[in-house]
């Protein structure tokens, strides 16, 4: 299908692009266009995708890509040395670079760690709800509930100043926003890279009890490095879990049969964590990879200089892995979606998010028993031009 472009257009705000299940039924991996006219491959398929990511052979370097990551058409040579990833920035490294990073930062975020968070983050989740409920209605979802639980949890747990969450977060947007043109992409990342130098030297003037503070204290990062795992770990940390607060709680809503178990039966609720994040897949875009030699995925010859995209969405609906997984059941057995991604570099945060959707989507359910929206569905304003699936907003009553 050479014609194929990606992200495609989709039918349904829950489901991925038709035409992305109709290539699945063919095969499990197609060549495909980029934009830049450049030819690749796209992973469709459940195992082809898990052999793509675990395998070595595929880099996640973004200067091995063509195009670039971020795949920004408009930028010129210039603009692309200012577009380098920044040092400490693992997420787009390979070993041994990536495991070096990785190490220091594995121990912060186990499943023990994260349960000692537990009733910090309830804490948060009833004073946002307290808020909600004296709030007049309607009420954005977004902004009184899905934002602002993440965003405060990985501010405490990295030592920044959420009153200065207004700032990072609009970059963010900007940087997640597949139509910013490169000019103010390079600004936005330009702002978040100085905002946080400057806050990691005033740790290693200054230190405290937090995550960041702890990495200075340690001596084995430089400040560029620093700034480049703090960038990285406070846009992860709040963009991702925001978007699947708010769309999780919007699918439930039109499925209030699953709504009510969820809201009602606890012994659903980690079950209906990880089917929220199979079913809704809120990764848009990617992940992107590149063949440092040749390498055959299930019967295809994948050359070296190539660039791999798997589509996320449609990996975790594959009927092969998921039978009957276009259909939201929170009662389905937990597991082995790519949300979270595998291999090496799978999400560092992924314990700290699932037990933020645990506390949140029953916290805000029992409190609200009668939620609902507030506006027709199809008004639901969606995030399709974003790196980052999910809704814009989300107006909801009581």
């Amino acid at each position: 299908m050479s014609e194929l472009t990606y992200p495609l257009a989709r039918q349904r705000p829950f489901d991925p692009p038709d035409e992305l299940a109709e290539l699945r039924q063919q095969a499990p991996i197609h060549r495909m266009t980029y934009a830049d006219g450049h030819q690749g491959w796209l992973v469709t398929g459940y195992a082809a995708a898990r052999a793509v990511l675990a395998d070595p052979r595929f880099s996640n370097r973004p200067e091995r890509m063509h195009p670039p990551i971020p795949a920004r058409l408009d930028l010129t040579k210039e603009m692309r040395e200012q577009f380098r990833v920044p040092p400490g920035f693992f997420l787009r490294m390979d070993a041994p670079e990536h495991t070096r990073f990785r190490k220091l930062l594995t121990g912060q975020f186990t499943v023990r760690r994260m349960k000692q968070l537990e009733p910090r983050i309830e804490e948060i989740a009833e004073a946002c709800l307290d808020q909600m409920a004296a709030s007049d209605k309607p009420v954005d979802l977004v902004q009184a509930f899905a934002l602002p639980i993440p965003s405060l949890v990985i501010c405490e747990l990295l030592g920044v100043p959420y009153e200065d969450r207004d700032q990072f977060q609009n970059d963010t947007k900007v940087l997640v926003n597949l139509e910013t043109k490169a000019v103010d992409a390079i600004a936005a990342m330009q702002r978040v890279s100085a905002y946080l130098y400057g806050l990691i030297q005033r740790k290693r003037a200054k230190p405290d009890d937090d995550l960041l503070s702890g990495l200075v204290e340690s001596g084995e990062l430089n400040d560029e490095e620093l700034t480049g795992v703090a960038f990285l770990l406070l846009v992860a940390g709040h963009e991702t879990t925001a978007n699947m607060l708010g769309l999780g709680t919007y699918a439930l809503l039109t499925n209030p049969d699953q709504l009510a178990l969820m809201r009602d039966d606890p012994s659903t609720v980690d079950n209906g964590v990880e089917e929220l994040l199979r079913y809704l897949t809120i990764i848009h875009l990617g992940p992107i990879r590149n063949a440092l030699a040749d390498v055959e995925i299930e019967g295809r010859l994948i050359k070296e200089g190539e660039t791999v995209t798997i589509s996320l969405g449609t990996v975790n609906r594959d009927p092969e892995r998921f039978p009957g997984g276009d259909r939201l059941d929170v009662t389905r057995p937990a597991g082995s979606h790519l949300t979270f991604g595998h291999g090496i570099h799978q999400c560092l945060g992924q314990q700290l998010a699932r037990v933020e959707m645990r506390i949140g989507y029953p916290a805000l359910l029992r409190r609200f028993p009668g939620l609902r929206l507030a506006v027709p569905p199809e008004e639901v304003p969606m995030r399709s031009d974003m790196s980052i699936y999910g809704v814009h907003s989300l107006p909801v009553t009581w």
